[in-house]
């Protein structure tokens, strides 16, 4: 077959021959054609359709990552919760800093296969991969099998709105009038110093004015024929001595010291079990406010059960040695506390940490449904964790902080059909916003069974 395909494809070479020798003798009517050149322009033709093959498939290939604030805006939230823990867009962390990854990478596949199984593309002998792997201390990137394509493209296109926008620049401190203010604070120290000193202004102004009006008053009485009796009390002079004497301050003594006695009682009743404040000595000076305030390290990195249960669970050192096989020195301590993490490790025995936040056995708390339902914060409750050198219990933890929350909080019920019905209800019965106390937050049995 072919063999009789060889002679067609003859003739039809024989006529496009003819027909180009038309061309160029009705062109170049004095000249020979030569098939050099058209071999040439052939080539010329072929590279052409080459090159702008090629210019389309990269332009496909740089739109493949979305653009759309949407995308962007859940790529955010993905690399946060994913990623923030060992990558930056434009800084060397743990891991390389991902400005530009889609055009330095092989391909986009490649990233994708990289982010889901690095392990895997590392033993399969990939040049890029083990390049990498052996650039960063022969430490491996934790493997996101679960995260879907479609969420790899929105990390990829929060990496590429990064790039564009270029590293951030440092803010230049501005001098506060009149002093600096605390950071974080609402008001500046200066209108706070100001306040009080008007305060203190207005206290001195009444005294002067009590101080005239008690003036006036003896000089208006000093006008009235009185009796040697009265004249004798209204110049009498008030001494210490006589005010202590007197009966009225007697009661008001002993009324105040019975009071403050009864109050200190009650409140020392009240305060059995409550913790707040309690901040134990852990076996590793760990920082929070390093690993949570300066890295950004999000909780539910190294408290992985916080979105899927009960517990927020205590990292492992497995954990700590994602990082610290590779940081063998700490900010504050040197080597000191981190030769304890890699003894831990070396010798396969558990770190034995001091749990800071206590509940009673007969008090029921999950996290994943206040977390993942609720949309609650860890410094709701926590307080500004990010901020603490040593970790303390911030809020009371007890049964009426708890109600007092459930009364306060307006339901998270957007986007949630399983709310659809009770909001209903509840906006035919109330103009207020859903409470967490109208769908049962305030039943016994929620905490207690």
């Amino acid at each position: 077959m072919f063999l009789e395909r060889v002679p067609k494809t003859s003739n039809k070479f024989e006529k496009m021959t003819s027909d180009s020798r038309f061309v160029a003798s009705a062109l170049q009517p004095d000249t020979k054609p030569d098939m050099t050149k058209h071999t040439q322009l052939a080539t010329l033709k072929f590279t052409f359709l080459s090159l702008l093959l090629t210019v389309l498939c990269s332009i496909s290939f740089a739109q493949d990552i979305p653009a759309d604030p949407a995308a962007i805006s859940a790529g955010e939230s993905l690399f946060n919760a994913n990623c923030k823990t060992c990558h930056r867009v434009h800084q060397k962390l743990i891991g390389p800093a991902l400005a530009d990854v889609y055009n330095r990478a092989p391909s986009i596949d490649w990233i994708k296969s990289f982010i889901k199984n690095s392990a895997g593309l590392i033993a399969s002998g990939d040049a890029y991969a083990v390049n990498l792997y052996n650039e960063y201390n022969k430490t491996q990137m934790t493997a996101f099998s679960g995260l879907k394509d479609e969420q790899i493209m929105q990390i990829l296109a929060y990496v590429q709105a990064e790039t564009i926008k270029g590293p951030p620049v440092a803010a230049a401190p501005v001098a506060a009038a009149g002093g600096s203010g605390d950071a974080g604070s609402g008001i500046p120290s200066s209108y706070l110093n100001a306040i009080v000193a008007g305060l203190v202004l207005i206290l001195v102004l009444l005294v002067v004015i009590l101080g005239f009006l008690v003036s006036a008053l003896k000089r208006f009485l000093d006008q009235k024929d009185l009796s040697a009796e009265d004249k004798e009390l209204v110049h009498s002079p008030i001494t210490s001595n006589s005010i202590l004497k007197s009966a009225g301050f007697s009661f008001i003594v002993i009324f105040f010291v019975v009071a403050l006695g009864f109050k200190a009682l009650i409140n020392g009743l009240f305060s059995i079990g409550v913790q707040q404040g309690y901040a134990p000595k852990q076996p590793i000076a760990f920082s929070h406010q390093i690993h949570a305030g300066q890295y950004e390290i999000q909780c539910q990195y190294c408290h992985t059960g916080v979105t899927k249960g009960k517990s927020a669970t205590i990292p492992s050192v497995n954990v700590c040695m994602n990082c610290h096989n590779q940081i063998k020195e700490g900010a504050l301590y040197g080597t000191a506390e981190l030769s304890k993490i890699q003894a831990a490790y070396d010798n396969n025995t558990p770190i034995q940490w001091v749990r800071i936040h206590n509940l009673p056995d007969l008090a029921y708390f999950n996290h994943a449904q206040h977390v993942n339902v609720g949309g609650i914060e860890c410094q709701t409750c926590h307080g500004p964790i990010q901020e603490m050198e040593v970790v303390r219990q911030h809020s009371l933890l007890t049964m009426g902080w708890c109600i007092d929350c459930h009364r306060k909080t307006d339901v998270n019920s957007k986007g949630n059909a399983y709310y659809d019905k009770l909001v209903e209800l509840h906006n035919k019965s109330s103009k207020s916003a859903m409470k967490v106390e109208d769908i049962g937050g305030l039943e016994c049995a929620k905490c207690h069974y």
